[in-house]
């Protein structure tokens, strides 16, 4: 077994680690506060090569692997999450379908403009009624003439209604029973019909509604979309009719990964400013870097940082090497989530009443880190999913 990271990795990695260092902390906060989309950071992201990372160089990506992605997203995210959250989003839900299910044609139109980090990519799965039951779907999506003339709403969606935002891939239902032709496989008469679809920002009838006031990811998008009799071609079907069901549980499963490198950045960036802020502060005359209960909090955290980062890296390595990672993934995005909610409250008691305050990069990420035992999977979902890929 192979510990150390290839040079072209780490090249990537420490590419990462100054440009969040020297570009994104120092307006991190100003950026939280004002609930500002980071527009010029994406940009540079883009200039960097990394809004397309682990896709194909001809549809305009870098060509790199979902272990190069994972470090870039753990990086970015070590000093801010709001902007690992719309690079995370924009590749492994926006992005990643088109690029897994999507025709020659729809790859040729939306991978270039996605991967260039001209237009972000957004998915749009979850709804009022549909959350952890993600296949309780009541968006819906009839052929008329030619087009899916689609109704329904979502919620809770990132990226979506920004000025840069491309498209939206959304899930709907499209038909109950097996339908004349049988696609999408065999299902009992009143079982749903689930596919996915391309709705392009703009387009008549899909208006993204007013952005949630969160309690952390201040700085990213998310807000609820609404589809009035929104008319799209029939050719913006992805994929098989049908197969939106499998289609999406597969970019779960990928979309895990990320989301788990966000869970080891965030708690070590708040092990870093736990670290620092202990061997600046005096109490007692030495710093309290010195007492064995500050220092029995960092090299607890210290400990399972490391620990989950090599299982976040051992889910991308088993997805690179086109092994099952499903397992691994949710046990990666499970540990990481409930890791960096300890390790932000952990770095929040080593500041004391500074912790508190909000100019302390800790009280941000206090605030971001409870969002990952929920999105992209519930902890108990991902709890449901090993169980059953324990056999249980």
């Amino acid at each position: 077994m192979e510990f150390d990271l290839p040079d072209h990795h780490r090249l990537l990695q420490q590419t990462v680690r100054e440009f969040a260092e020297q570009e994104i902390a120092p307006v991190a906060e100003e950026l939280d506060r004002t609930h500002t989309f980071p527009y010029d950071i994406v940009r540079r992201l883009a200039e960097l090569d990394l809004m397309g990372i682990p896709f194909p160089e001809e549809y305009g990506g870098a060509g790199s692997d979902s272990l190069a992605y994972a470090l870039a997203v753990e990086e970015l995210a070590r000093v801010d999450s709001s902007v690992a959250i719309t690079l995370c989003a924009h590749t492994s839900l926006g992005t990643q379908p088109i690029y897994l299910f999507g025709s020659e044609d729809q790859k040729r139109e939306w991978m270039p403009r996605l991967c260039s980090g001209e237009r972000l990519g957004a998915f749009g799965l979850t709804e009022p009624e549909a959350g952890s039951d993600a296949g309780n779907t009541r968006t819906r999506a009839s052929l008329q003439d030619g087009d899916w003339v689609i109704n329904g709403t979502k919620q809770f969606i990132t990226n979506a209604g920004t000025d840069i935002s491309g498209m939206v891939v959304i899930t709907a239902v499209t038909g109950t029973g097996r339908g004349e032709d049988g696609r999408g496989g065999e299902r009992s008469p009143n079982e749903r019909e689930i596919s996915n679809l391309i709705v392009p920002n703009g387009t008549p009838g899909y208006e993204p509604g007013t952005p949630y006031r969160k309690m952390g990811w201040n700085a990213s998008d998310t807000r609820p979309l609404s589809f009035d009799d929104c008319r799209v071609p029939e050719g913006n079907l992805l994929g098989q009719r049908g197969a939106g069901f499998r289609q999406f549980l597969h970019v779960l499963d990928i979309g895990r990964i990320g989301v788990a490198a966000m869970g080891v950045g965030l708690a070590q960036g708040a092990l870093d400013q736990a670290l620092a802020y202990a061997k600046e502060r005096r109490a007692f005359g030495r710093p309290i870097s010195k007492f064995q209960a500050i220092q029995s909090k960092l090299a607890n955290m210290a400990t399972e940082i490391e620990a989950t980062r090599l299982l976040v890296y051992k889910s991308a390595y088993l997805k690179d090497r086109g092994a099952n990672f499903s397992l691994t993934a949710a046990q990666a995005k499970l540990k990481s989530g409930r890791l960096a909610v300890r390790a932000a409250d952990e770095a929040v008691q080593i500041h004391g009443g500074y912790g508190y305050i909000e100019e302390y990069p800790v009280c941000r990420f206090y605030r971001d880190a409870k969002i990952l035992t929920i999105g992209e999977g519930t902890d108990e979902v991902q709890e449901m999913v090993i169980a059953r890929a324990l056999g249980a």
